[in-house]
């Protein structure tokens, strides 16, 4: 049966099952339900399919939860399995009876976290250079990318006894940018783009760790390039610890992301092909593809 409007009466969260109301078709019943992440908040995004449990197991509905959590399905009566999945979550199966004419009040299913994999041990962790990278991608006359990296960089990670109390700092050497073209990194360090003479570093200092599901994070703080400061948030994937290396040392890694608007930073350059499509996108994607090392008197220094 194809799936039906939601229709939300009322706001309030203990009385939302009670005030859906909704037409139903004729010799059809309903099954609706509000989707709640581990720590009790509405969670948009969920997949939820709704299976036959007799004969073929045909799949005869399946969407995602919107943005309140709430999902709804019009289906003929008879018994189903409804399975709940989503990024870093576990799983989740309901058996239900739907009956001619029934729509009862949604059910409410609170997710709970799959298993994470463990967090790094409290202490510093230095970037390793060479098995650690910035790059980003900016999009070019408007059909094709341009993507670079910077090539000189330091930084770390201070891990806190509670995670959400831990810290990062990278901080980038604007003149290492490199695209692969001499003549393009050299107006990128130009006072048209990132001023390298005026401007020498581009700078980062987180002030949250957000989590989010899994291993997903959301790194918050400053971002300071060109003179200009702006809180960015970083989306962030913790990839895991593990001994190896030059002299098999604790490292651990992680991928961030983030999208950043060229004008937030005054870089303002601009030049229009004749049919008006710009030469460089007002946006910049950033990706920082980090592995680090546990910082103690036994760590060796990571080559140049």
């Amino acid at each position: 049966m194809p799936l039906a409007l939601l229709r939300r009466m009322r706001t309030k969260r203990p009385d939302r099952g009670s005030g859906l109301r909704m037409p139903l078709p004729v010799g059809a019943g309903a099954f609706s339900c509000e989707v709640l992440d581990p720590v009790g908040q509405a969670l948009g995004g969920v997949e939820v399919t709704v299976t036959e449990t007799r004969g073929a197991a045909r799949t005869v509905a399946r969407a995602t939860t919107d943005p309140h959590g709430l999902f709804l399905a019009t289906l003929e009566p008879g018994q189903y399995t409804v399975l709940l999945t989503g990024s870093g979550l576990q799983p989740k199966r309901l058996t239900i009876d739907i009956a001619h004419g029934q729509c009862e009040p949604a059910r409410r299913v609170q997710m709970d976290p799959s298993q994470q994999l463990e967090l790094p041990p409290p202490g510093t962790w230095l970037f390793d250079p060479p098995h650690t990278a910035i790059r980003f991608i900016a999009r070019h006359v408007g059909m094709a990318n341009v993507h670079g990296r910077f090539t000189r960089f330091r930084g770390g990670i201070h891990i806190a006894e509670r995670m959400e109390d831990s810290r990062v700092e990278v901080v980038i050497d604007a003149s290492s940018i490199n695209t692969g073209n001499n003549t393009r990194d050299a107006h990128l360090r130009s006072a048209d783009f990132l001023d390298v003479d005026n401007f020498p570093e581009i700078h980062f200092a987180s002030n949250r760790f957000i989590w989010r599901s899994g291993p997903k994070w959301t790194l918050q703080g400053p971002l300071t390039m060109h003179g200009v400061s702006r809180s960015v948030s970083l989306d962030t994937t913790y990839l895991g610890a593990v001994n190896g290396g030059y002299e098999q040392e604790l490292r651990c890694a992680a991928l961030a992301t983030a999208e950043l608007h060229r004008e937030d930073y005054t870089l303002n350059w601009r030049n229009m092909l004749a049919r008006g499509i710009a030469v460089v996108g007002p946006t910049v994607k950033l990706e920082l593809d980090i592995q680090a090392m546990y910082r103690n008197h036994d760590t060796p220094t990571p080559p140049e």
